[in-house]
């Protein structure tokens, strides 16, 4: 026989209204009762029933809207999102899609009218598409941003901002200070805004180096795997210098450029440094082990989601907005880069 809230209350010591208040997040009750509420929850296995929740006002399941090819970012993020909905007794919904589709805003609302979710989390470049977090706003639902920048953009909602533009400042200076000069710059997909923050890093860390770049090595592409391999090809059969170093805009990107590399003959990191982005699998999986920007995908992810649980909570009890949180990739030197060749 499963147990009830009544079980739980007796074990507990308190009245069954209490688990209810615990359950349901209410700031009402102390801390010390709280982890004798939940103590009991524990021991019994008691499930909260997410659906009684619902009828009465309190969101029980939040959802995640994506459009990225990377699958180690997207289950990055589902990993962090779904660590802080089980911590917090949320249900998650998950939802993919392509962003640059005709009828996106339609999809959205749509789905958000059929799961009925309390909140989104919103990663880019959905996060970052007014006309979508327009739509979301006129229905009412709290969403939480992860987006790229060095602060919040406004204060439409809650948000997690990283700091791509001075990581990849930090990683273009790594390699300037391995005596490179020729550093070529794959991108990523130009509707991520992540893409052109990291170009501007890089230009920058150039530029204050007195370093002006060669534009035929700076190319434009996806966060693909598939397109570091074009793209390096491209640069290796370009008339003229080689670079002696590559930027790539993410991890799979730079296992594309490896592999391209290998495949010419070129040796890395003795005739070509590479540097990835994000510290996927891809980075440390590769040989040689690839230098790389750590973000923290799924502790981002988990932050977003607390983010977003707490503005629930907070519009709910009309207390004060919580406030946005900013992450800065931190430089991780592997074997890929070394001192440019004479």
């Amino acid at each position: 026989m499963k147990p009830t809230i009544k079980d739980v209350a007796k074990l507990a010591g308190v009245s069954f209204k209490t688990v209810s208040r615990v359950v349901n997040k209410e700031s009402t009750v102390g801390e010390a009762l709280q982890e004798k509420v939940w103590k009991a929850i524990n021991e019994l296995g008691y499930k909260p029933n997410l659906s009684a929740r619902g009828l009465r006002g309190a969101a029980s399941s939040i959802g995640f809207i994506y459009d990225n090819p990377n699958s180690n970012y997207v289950i990055d993020m589902q990993r962090g999102i779904l660590n802080e909905c089980h911590k917090r007794g949320y249900e998650l919904v998950i939802h993919p899609c392509n962003a640059s589709g005709e009828h996106i805003i339609d999809e959205v609302i749509e789905m958000i009218d059929r799961s009925r979710v309390g909140g989104l989390v919103l990663t880019p470049p959905i996060s970052e598409n007014p006309e979508i977090l327009a739509a979301i706003a006129n229905k009412k639902v709290e969403f939480v941003r992860i987006l790229s920048g060095s602060a919040a953009p406004d204060t439409l909602s809650p948000c997690v901002y990283i700091d791509d533009r001075t990581a990849a400042y930090t990683i273009t200076q790594h390699l300037i200070d391995l005596n490179h000069k020729d550093i070529a710059f794959l991108g990523g997909d130009e509707e991520h805004k992540s893409s052109g923050e990291r170009l501007e890093g890089y230009r920058s860390a150039l530029a204050d180096n007195g370093i002006t770049p060669h534009e035929n090595h700076i190319l434009p592409g996806k966060y693909s795997f598939e397109s570091g391999v074009e793209r390096t090809r491209a640069l290796l059969e370009l008339d003229g210098p080689r670079p002696t170093a590559v930027f790539a805009c993410n991890d799979e990107i730079a296992a594309g450029t490896l592999f391209a590399a290998r495949i010419a003959g070129v040796d890395v990191p003795n005739q070509l440094s590479i540097v990835g982005f994000e510290d996927s699998p891809f980075s440390r999986q590769a040989w040689p082990n690839l230098t790389t920007a750590q973000q923290p995908t799924s502790t981002i992810a988990q932050r977003a989601t607390a983010l977003l649980i707490d503005t629930l909570k907070s519009r709910a009890e009309g207390s004060q907005l919580v406030e946005s949180e900013g992450f800065l990739p931190k430089l991780i030197v592997r074997d890929s880069s070394q001192t440019a060749p004479v």
